[in-house]
């Protein structure tokens, strides 16, 4: 039976879409702040969890807090290691309104250290106490997406297990607004230039210091107004644009192979065809750009354990 995966189309919810990018970076700066910097951003995302989104556990200086979306009761919810917790709703209001609410969550969970109020990675960076213009939140189109990010999220993790490397967590980036895997090669890379909208150039070169392969997931914006996959490398190698992926193209704007969601969506099989997207454009780079790859893909006890414990969950539970 053909596993159905829901309509996302950008037109159809960017108002809404727009909104929560807002309110996602307002929560996400306080993990930023609060977070020991790890490598590539890593400390700064946000994880596909049953609920919704979480940030998982931040640490304070005397416990830790978590802050989540949860996308069926629709509700930002703060909770910390003593037991407090606290909720705003998450509802069609103003980002300005929202970031008062979050201001006094912070203030209920005597939590300090918020250094500034602007938005990243967007060409508009009005600040989120003054932002009056998004608006819209609509539970049933949140929830839509959710449901997607789920699906995606599932193939993400199957993708990343099989990489022995250094490989990201699939996360999603709350200042571009993707949920991306990245694979590196372990070699360092050219000095990015270091250009993206309202962040810091140290931060670009930082997070480009090492080769990488990385694909993601993306809802669109004004300027490409479709929902896609991509898939890029840094630095490209010679040849990978030229390259002959199914399904996809090469997007020279934007300097990455793309595969729009309706074509995933539309397949007989939406998971393998996701798959073979990210395998294939992940296999061009490691072959173009000369990765060891018998140093990041080879490990026979992983092989053994995954198929072992693959083949206990198709059958019945057994004790072991």
């Amino acid at each position: 039976m053909k596993k159905l995966w829901p309509d996302l189309k950008y037109e159809d919810w960017k108002d809404t879409y727009h909104t929560l990018h807002r309110y996602l970076q307002v929560i996400g700066k306080l993990r930023i702040y609060k977070s020991p910097w790890l490598n590539h951003s890593w400390h700064a995302t946000y994880y596909v969890n049953s609920r919704g989104l979480t940030t998982s556990a931040i640490p304070l200086e005397d416990r830790n807090l978590t802050i989540q979306f949860d996308f069926h009761h629709h509700e930002v919810i703060f909770e910390d290691s003593r037991g407090r917790s606290h909720s705003i709703p998450l509802q069609s209001q103003t980002v300005a309104a929202f970031y008062e609410k979050f201001l006094d969550a912070l203030s209920i969970m005597e939590v300090s250290g918020y250094i500034n109020d602007y938005p990243v990675e967007c060409m508009d960076n009005v600040p989120f106490s003054e932002d009056e213009i998004r608006k819209s939140y609509n539970p049933e189109q949140v929830q839509n997406f959710f449901q997607v990010l789920v699906l995606v999220n599932n193939v993400f993790e199957k993708f990343r297990s099989e990489f022995i490397g250094k490989t990201s967590p699939s996360h999603l980036f709350w200042g571009s607004f993707d949920l991306a895997v990245t694979r590196f090669s372990g070699k360092k890379a050219p000095e990015h230039p270091g250009i993206a909208p309202h962040v810091s150039p140290i931060v670009m070169k930082e997070a480009y210091s090492h080769e990488v392969c990385s694909v993601g997931f993306w809802p669109g914006s004004e300027a490409y107004p479709h929902t896609i996959f991509y898939s890029y490398a840094y630095p490209e190698p010679e040849g990978f644009r030229e390259s002959v992926i199914e399904n996809a193209f090469y997007n020279e704007k934007m300097g990455e192979f793309m595969l729009h969601y309706d074509d995933v969506q539309k397949s007989d099989y939406p998971e393998n065809t996701l798959m073979n997207f990210l395998q294939s454009s992940y296999q061009k780079v490691s072959e173009l750009g000369d990765w060891k790859i018998e140093k990041l893909e080879e490990n026979s006890f992983l092989y053994q354990l995954s198929k072992k414990y693959q083949n206990k969950t198709n059958n019945n539970f057994q004790r072991h």
